[in-house]
């Protein structure tokens, strides 16, 4: 008996070890490039447009107003705060607009102010080129973050040996729209949502080895969904059904010669909508 007890010690003792050490080695990974989700995927797979469209993104805000649970942070948001950003990127990424610079305009407008100053001061004409106008105004923003959509969990314990495991479901809700710039009139408008999962799963062994002492075990595993992952693909998703909405309702058009039929878009517009 005391032989097994001393065999299960240096076992655990030994994946306790082995735990850390993996831990440990996580803080000398070099940076990488951010990982993407299959409807990153997607969006570099859209059929070519006729033409691109020159886009202007001012602001795509949190408008959630909500904050982590504590004891994680009371002043730090659930959402990234970097979503104008993201909405760029999937633009550019997606072969059908051409975002112009409009968070940072008050920095570009200082530049082209120095560059004038540069000309006039040694002499030389202004041929600086006009900033280009954009045909469609991209507004919209993080509108919902709902957290504990679903939870649930399971577990079994048998004679000081068990494990459980429990998940939770969080939910990420974007808006995006696109505006004619000489109307104001939304051309389109478009809501996607995200879940969010989150994981986790222990297992621990406790035994008395005589009256007064006792053997204790115990390891877990948690994996949380990365939220700004989360926005990020439910951005990409909305820029997508955005494009498909243009093309049925003819705002846009694909490339001459290329069907909808088969595309991408044909199968975000056919795709069925779960009740939740």
């Amino acid at each position: 008996m005391r032989f097994i007890v001393v065999f299960l010690m240096i076992t655990s003792l030994t994946g306790c070890a082995a735990v850390v050490a993996n831990s440990r080695g996580l803080e000398g990974q070099p940076a990488t490039l951010t990982p993407r989700s299959g409807t990153y995927q997607d969006l570099l797979a859209l059929p070519p447009p006729a033409g691109q469209i020159y886009a202007s993104i001012y602001d795509f805000r949190d408008l959630t107003g909500q904050y982590k649970p504590a004891p994680a942070s009371t002043f730090s948001t659930a959402v990234t705060q970097g979503a104008a950003s993201m909405l760029t990127g999937a633009l550019a990424d997606s072969g059908w607009f051409i975002p112009l610079e409009r968070v940072g305009l008050q920095n570009l407008l200082t530049e082209r102010r120095i560059i004038r100053a540069e000309f006039e001061r040694f002499g030389q004409p202004d041929t600086l080129p006009s900033l280009r106008a954009a045909s469609v105004m991209l507004e919209g923003g993080i509108i919902a973050y709902e957290s504990n959509i679903r939870t649930g969990g399971a577990g079994v314990e048998y004679f000081g040996i068990g494990t459980s495991g429990q998940y939770q479901v969080d939910q990420v809700t974007v808006n995006l729209r696109a505006i004619e710039i000489s109307t104001g009139k939304i051309l389109a408008n478009v809501t996607t949502t995200k879940t969010i999962y989150s994981r986790e799963l222990r297992a621990g062994f406790y035994r008395f080895i005589d009256f007064s002492r006792l053997l204790e075990a115990e390891a877990g595993y948690t994996n949380n969904e990365p939220v700004q992952l989360a926005v990020m693909a439910a951005i990409e998703a909305s820029v997508i059904h955005l494009v498909a909405k243009g093309v049925t309702a003819g705002l846009w058009k694909l490339r001459e010669g290329v069907q909808l039929e088969g595309t991408i878009l044909d199968v975000y517009l056919n795709a069925p909508t779960p009740l939740l």
